[in-house]
């Protein structure tokens, strides 16, 4: 039973995370982030690549995270 409400916190700390992360990212179509508004205004063109690929690579590492939680919770529930 513990082992159930820890991997489901963890995930719901994962399902917030995920959605932050992607919200900070910037738009592609109208080069302006949902959260932040115009990055390219106050930051240069390439601190606010930079920041876009370290949000990138840490959507990609959340998400894996969630559906190995969501795998591991499945696991978890069919024994």
């Amino acid at each position: 039973e513990f082992r159930r409400v820890l991997f489901r916190s963890i995930l719901l700390v994962f399902s917030i995370a995920i959605i932050l992360v992607v919200l900070l990212q910037q738009g592609h179509q109208s080069n302006m982030g949902v959260v932040s508004g115009g990055a390219d205004t106050f930051l240069g063109k390439t601190k606010a690549r930079t920041i876009d690929a370290f949000l990138s690579r840490w959507t990609k590492i959340i998400a894996i995270g969630f559906f190995v939680l969501v795998i591991v919770i499945n696991a978890i529930d069919r024994k």
